[in-house]
């Protein structure tokens, strides 16, 4: 089994969704467009956004992202942090789901790796790009979610089951537009 950065920042988890492609480009290609990808690329990915946040119009988010600004940028601006970026290999981003009031406070890689208050949810995602022959790489992402209490764990459970159809589709969507964008980026 391949060792990930996603390891070392969420060794153990109770909900989780992977997914996987084939992209005829090498890793650095591959990596570049994963960096890229806008939410406009996305197939879905505004209506199933929309439909999440209840139509609301909301502050710039993961769920209300624009079209002009790659995604991960975005992302990391709203909530999200960088675990690690290891080019060409491997991206890592994370957040506090929930988070008790006590536990609440600023977010470090280094903090992520730490136990967090009862009642504490942590989500991390990644892209991993492995070579695959000479101008070839697998591209794979996965999503981990770690509740350190049983209450937790209940709250994001009902959460997940909601989510977790259209969280799928959006992953599996976003693996296509980094297809698209790696191997044809003239067409962009």
């Amino acid at each position: 089994m391949i060792e990930t950065r996603l390891d070392e920042f969420m060794p153990a988890w109770q909900f989780r969704e992977h997914h996987d492609i084939r992209i005829a480009a090498p890793p650095t290609r591959v990596f570049a467009a994963i960096r890229d990808v806008r939410a406009k690329e996305i197939l879905f990915f505004k209506t199933l956004t929309w439909i999440r946040r209840g139509g609301r119009r909301t502050r710039e988010s993961i769920l209300n992202a624009g079209d002009n600004e790659p995604l991960l940028d975005v992302a990391t601006r709203s909530g999200f942090i960088y675990l690690a970026n290891d080019a060409p290999r491997e991206v890592v981003i994370g957040t506090v789901v929930i988070a008790p009031p006590e536990g609440r406070g600023a977010m470090t890689p280094e903090r992520f790796k730490t136990r967090l208050a009862p009642g504490s949810a942590l989500a991390a995602m990644n892209f991993l790009v492995t070579p695959d022959g000479p101008n070839a790489s697998i591209l794979s992402t996965e999503t981990r979610v770690f509740a350190n209490s049983a209450t937790a764990r209940r709250k994001f459970a009902r959460y997940w089951r909601i989510i977790y159809p259209g969280s799928a589709l959006i992953r599996r969507m976003w693996l296509r537009a980094v297809k698209r964008r790696a191997t044809n980026p003239a067409a962009l």
